[in-house]
């Protein structure tokens, strides 16, 4: 688009489900009910960590943290959602985009290595029993959900850095009804396969590892119990 006028982008329409508008009220009460269930299951889960004492052990810990991420998603992007249902407001800023782009990134990525962090809580818990207080202390669990969020975020703000740098003109219209990395590059006006060889090279990363060591865990995990001599103990 050299020597022509262009006219940046500032704000996306979030196409959405194009349906007919009666339609879009009954996906309104369709969507807030799940997003209203997804709420209040896992606020339970965590109240219900946090107030039972023999749940304050690691693996209810972890699962107390995912819940919180499951909030953290919903909150992200269903209102949003519901806004564009109810009141036909589909338009979201550049900033607003970027920033959802980010948290919903963010938020993946930190499931991953959460996700990891569990295989390896269960390994140590099937694989070696007797140690497993020793080795499985609050402290490598703090540490553990303090790494899977600093790698997750840390990850998310190279990737939109690199996605909010290309430029975007022309069409405004993300056929999506949040902002996902795919739909923004489909519009962006100049060369973004920088931005798309980052996104590939750091979802690799964050996507192989864990789900490497997550199948190591398990793999440990079925020979222990194979190896046990009696039907009854596994």
């Amino acid at each position: 688009m050299r020597g022509e006028n262009v006219t940046k982008v500032s704000t996306f329409i979030l196409l959405g489900f194009p349906t007919a508008p009666r339609l879009q009220y009954v996906l309104f009460l369709l969507f807030l009910l799940i997003y209203l269930f997804v709420l209040v299951e896992n606020m339970a889960i965590i109240l219900t960590v946090w107030s039972s004492a023999s749940l304050h052990r690691p693996m209810y810990y972890f699962l107390g943290i995912m819940s919180t991420l499951e909030i953290w998603y919903v909150c992200d992007i269903i209102p949003k959602m519901l806004g564009g249902f109810l009141l036909q407001h589909k338009s979201i800023s550049f900033v607003g985009c970027m920033t959802q782009l980010y948290f919903f990134s963010s938020l993946v990525c930190t499931e991953c290595v959460l996700l990891a962090s569990m295989a390896y809580d269960r390994y140590v818990a099937i694989c070696h029993p007797l140690r497993y207080q020793v080795i499985m202390t609050t402290g490598l669990c703090v540490q553990l959900v303090v790494f899977s969020f600093a790698s997750g975020f840390t990850i998310s703000v190279i990737k939109v850095y690199f996605i909010s740098s290309a430029t975007f003109c022309g069409s405004n219209v993300l056929n999506h009804f949040f902002c996902d990395i795919s739909p923004i590059l489909k519009l962006a006006c100049t060369d973004f396969s920088t931005a798309e060889l980052v996104d590939f090279i750091l979802a690799f990363l964050i996507l192989v590892f864990p789900l490497l060591a997550t199948i190591l865990s398990y793999g440990h995990i079925s020979l222990a119990v194979l190896h046990i001599p009696s039907a009854t103990g596994r």
